[in-house]
Parts: C-alpha cells; sequence; structure tokens
C-alpha cells in the first residue's frame, strides 16, 4: 500500500511516501521536512500564527517534494494519513485539512494520527533486525512530551508516567534561555554540556515516590536559575559548560532509572525511546549501558525518525488503518493526545 504522510503538528512541515505492508517490510521512499527555524529564531520560540501561515504556503511544495522523491504521483497513493494531533491547532489544521481534502478528490481512505503513536512506533522503520517485538516499554521525549508507554502491538498503548510540568525538552530550552543560548536550545545544552563536568555542580534529581513512574523537571530548572543568580550576585564568571552538564546529567538519570523502573514493572524485556529528546547521544549511551546491566534489549530509532517527520505518522496510520479507522471529511484536530 503506497501511502503519503503529512506532519505539521508545530513548526516543521513534514511529508513522506511509503511502501507499507501486513508483513512489515516496511520501505520509507522519501522523507521530506521543511523546516521554520530561521521564521521563528529571532522571536526566541515559536509563534504560532507564523507558524500556520507558513505550513499554508509549505505544505503543497514539501508533498510535491516526496512524491518526486518517490518517483510517484497522487495517482499512485493508496492511503493519506496526516497528525490530527496534539499540537499547535492553526498547524495542524493545515496538514490535515490538505490530507483530507486530497483523500476525498481522489476517493481514498485518510487516517489521523495521534502524534506520540508516531513516536511510539517510529522504531519500526528501522531494518528488520533493529525493530523489537511487541510488547515494549516506550519513553517518548521531546519539547511537549515526556511520557512512558508500554506498547503491546501497533494501535494498543497503555500509559504508565507521565510529566507533572515541564516536558525534558522543554526543561532543556527553558535552561538555555537562562544561559542566554540562543533558540532552540536544547542541542546548544547538550553540545556544551560534552564540554563540560557533570560532577562539579549536584543539581537535583526529582523521583515522585519509590514506584513512581511520573516525572517532574520544573524544580529541577529552578534550581538551575537559582545557582544562575547566586553567581551574578556574587559577580562569579558563569561556568556554563559544567551548568550544561550538570543539568543535563540530572535529566538523564531521571529518564533512564524510570524508564528500567517502568520496564521491571510492566515485566516487558525490550525498552524503546522516541522524541526529539532521544537522538541526545548521551541519552543513547546511558540507556543503552542501563538495559544491557539489567539484561534488557533497547532499541533507538536514527536521529531523522525522532525529531517531527512525516514517515513515522505514515507508519501509525497505516496499522490504524488496517485496524479499520478511517477519518470523515468534517473530523476535527484536536490540541491534547488521549493517549496522555
Amino acid at each position: 500500500m503506497i501511502t503519503l504522510a503529512i506532519e505539521s503538528s508545530c513548526d516543521d512541515t513534514a511529508a513522506a511516501v511509503l511502501d507499507l505492508n501486513l508483513s512489515h517490510r516496511h520501505r520509507v521512499l522519501s522523507n521530506v521536512v521543511s523546516s521554520q527555524f530561521d521564521i521563528h529564531a529571532r522571536f526566541g520560540g515559536i509563534v504560532p500564527e507564523l507558524a500556520s501561515r507558513c505550513h499554508i504556503e509549505a505544505i503543497w511544495p514539501v508533498v510535491h517534494e516526496a512524491l518526486a522523491d518517490a518517483g510517484v504521483s497522487l495517482q499512485d497513493i493508496d492511503l493519506i494519513t496526516a497528525t490530527q494531533g496534539p499540537g499547535l491547532v492553526g498547524s495542524l489544521l493545515v496538514g490535515f485539512t490538505f490530507a483530507k481534502a486530497v483523500a476525498l478528490v481522489r476517493q481514498i481512505p485518510c487516517t489521523g494520527v495521534d502524534h506520540l503513536a508516531g513516536h511510539l512506533l517510529a522504531i519500526l522503520l528501522e531494518k528488520e533486525e533493529q525493530r523489537p517485538a511487541f510488547p515494549y516499554t516506550a519513553l517518548v521525549v521531546s519539547g511537549g512530551n515526556t511520557s512512558l508507554f508500554a506498547v503491546n502491538n501497533p494501535t494498543d498503548f497503555r500509559l504508565l508516567g507521565r510529566t507533572r510540568d515541564d516536558a525534558a525538552g522543554e526543561a532543556f530550552d527553558k535552561v538555555a534561555k537562562l544561559l542566554n543560548l540562543g533558540y532552540p536550545g536544547g542541542p546548544t545544552v547538550s553540545k556544551l554540556a560534552q564540554q563540560g563536568d557533570a560532577k562539579t555542580i549536584h543539581f537535583p534529581r526529582s523521583w515522585l515516590g519509590e514506584k513512581s513512574l511520573d516525572f517532574s523537571f520544573s524544580g529541577l530548572k529552578t534550581s538551575v536559575a537559582n545557582y544562575v543568580n547566586q553567581c551574578q550576585q556574587k559577580k562569579i564568571p558563569l561556568p556554563i559548560e559544567d551548568i550544561c552538564a550538570s543539568f543535563e546529567q540530572a535529566v538523564i538519570d531521571v529518564l533512564v532509572k524510570k524508564t528500567l523502573l517502568a520496564a521491571e514493572q510492566v515485566g516487558h524485556q525490550q525498552v524503546v525511546i522516541g522524541g526529539g529528546v532521544a537522538a541526545n547521544s548521551k541519552l543513547r549511551k546511558q540507556l543503552k549501558g542501563s538495559c544491557a546491566e539489567a539484561g534488557l534489549g533497547c532499541f533507538t530509532p536514527s536521529p531523522e525518525y525522532c525529531t517531527d517527520n512525516a514517515a513515522m505518522i505514515g507508519l501509525a496510520g497505516f496499522f490504524q488503518f488496517t485496524a479499520g479507522s478511517t477519518v470523515d471529511p468534517d473530523t476535527d484536530a484536536f490540541s491534547r493526545s488521549p493517549l496522555n
């Protein structure tokens, strides 16, 4: 089944074409992402109105490029999938409405995909030997979400724990803003952390109880802010690299420990990570090492499938379609995920 997928939940316009089948021999024929980084950087964050306007301008050129790269036309498409939520509603409506319109004109099925489902299944885009078997425990960690799920099959996900305040990626960006590192700050914090000493500053780890699978990063963010204020009051030069390294280590310690605890509680032998922060090299390395010590399999998607992309939306939508789920032309987008 040749599938056209569209993702426009935030500030990236993405389209992909996939060749999918029930034997799980999936092929990504094209995967195109158009970034709005330069537009939002001057504002220090995403401006929703600008994001939706940019999606309107980019949606057809991006889809056209994805079709051309795959060597197909709209007449060859059997299924259209698009992100239905969560995200910025204005941005979501551009991609989701485009997908429904094309499906209506072409008289082919369309599915609306939960963005989190895409991240939970992105690992299945890898080569067969690099994919886990069901069930597995999955950590989704990004700028908008930090959650743990039991993934029982391609359409059955059970929430195990989630953040009570800031998501991990959001905490990275807020710390970057405290340190005047620009936007987006997460990658810059991680890059500077490589030059610092994570043992120099002890920032708190929030465990929320011995068996809790929930997360909280607001206290960590406040602790970094207090440290920065103290240095400024004492007129001490900020050890930015050490702050970044110590902060990053505090986040990773919590993410890794709770992920392994979740796998233990549900009895899974395999762990998967997804979402934009899943591209963090130190997080991937520490999670793999901890899983190996615990006798667990650890699976990490390629970096291009960690950040927002349409390929994962196409795969998740295909599984939904084979389970009997499609959307009508009047189906609306949603800002909050029912999975979370």
